[in-house]
């Protein structure tokens, strides 16, 4: 029962460098050079202070699914577990199982039973697809001209989707604040958090995919004059592509459709900068972090049996 899970965080940490081999591979050492320097320096650091806000409020997910399950934890280890398992999981794809997998290698050692650490993994995604709804919905209802040219589909149908999507995170919180029984649908049964928690779950979750939004943002504005709600619809269909797809990091998916919705640019270097920023550097940081803490708690648990050996003889 034990190996197994060492087994999970030895893959974890291998796909983890395979993935960052496979993605730099695909440039040259020139280009990735290029790319980087072609961004102006204020416009980086504001990419990388944006993607830095989003994996901080990403920790905020985990902050909140843990007091949902009543087994909060301090914050410096919520954090550990929550951006090294989400800095891997954005790579790998399928996040809630690749994600999920070492969230729970985390909260398995520090007291959380399989069944609260699912249950963590559900409230997580849920926060996703409530920022989602809420950025794609003002995205679609502030911008629906911009919708309009890039969908093809008719005003009427854009501002409808909209208010569709802001119609559901609002559901949502009507739900938290009056319904006290589990929700079954057919095998499914969900437990609505309190109303303060539904809350919470709204804002941070809108607050991450409007700092991703910022981040690309940031590096689109280097080569091309585009709004910021532009990007942020833009990013919201991508995104919801990658979602669906499951491809790792959305990796083709997010350029594929940048660069189709917004044709008027290379933007081939700025994408490469995003990808960096906020896919790249924390997969660097999250791998490193995980093979530590392996370490570390690999000769915590070799100590732990050898004093209880010494004690024994």
């Amino acid at each position: 029962m034990r190996n197994w899970k060492y087994v999970i965080a030895v893959a974890a940490i291998g796909l983890a460098a395979f993935l960052l081999y496979r993605t730099l591979s695909r440039y040259s050492l020139d280009q990735l050079v290029a790319a980087v320097t072609a961004v102006p320096g204020p416009r980086l650091l504001g990419a990388m202070g944006f993607a830095a806000a989003s994996y901080l409020s990403l920790t905020l997910f985990d902050y909140l699914a843990l007091h949902y399950v009543k087994r909060p934890l301090p914050y410096r280890q919520t954090a550990l577990a929550s951006f090294t398992a989400l800095s891997l999981g954005h790579n790998i794809g399928l996040a809630a199982l690749s994600s999920g997998a070492v969230r729970y290698r985390f909260y398995d050692r520090w007291g959380l039973k399989a069944a609260e650490v699912a249950k963590v993994i559900v409230f997580c995604g849920i926060t996703v697809g409530l920022g989602l709804l809420v950025l794609g919905g003002a995205a679609l209802m502030l911008r629906s001209g911009l919708a309009v040219e890039i969908t093809g589909l008719t005003r009427p149908v854009v501002l409808a989707l909209g208010a569709g999507c802001l119609a559901l995170p609002t559901l949502y919180l009507i739900l938290a604040a009056f319904v006290r029984k589990p929700l079954t649908i057919r095998r499914w049964s969900l437990e609505m958090p309190p109303l303060r928690l539904a809350i919470g779950q709204v804002l941070v979750g809108s607050v991450n995919f409007a700092f991703v939004a910022a981040c690309l943002h940031q590096t689109l504005a280097a080569v091309a004059d585009v709004a910021y709600p532009g990007v942020a619809s833009v990013y919201v269909i991508a995104n919801a592509t990658a979602l669906v797809s499951h491809v790792p990091g959305g990796l083709g998916v997010i350029e594929s459709v940048v660069m189709y919705l917004l044709p008027q640019a290379d933007l081939i270097g700025p994408l490469l900068v995003f990808r960096f920023v906020y896919f790249l550097v924390p997969l660097v940081l999250g791998s490193i972090l995980l093979a530590v803490t392996e370490l570390v708690y690999r000769r915590r648990a070799g100590a732990y049996v050898a004093d209880g050996i010494g004690a024994n003889a």
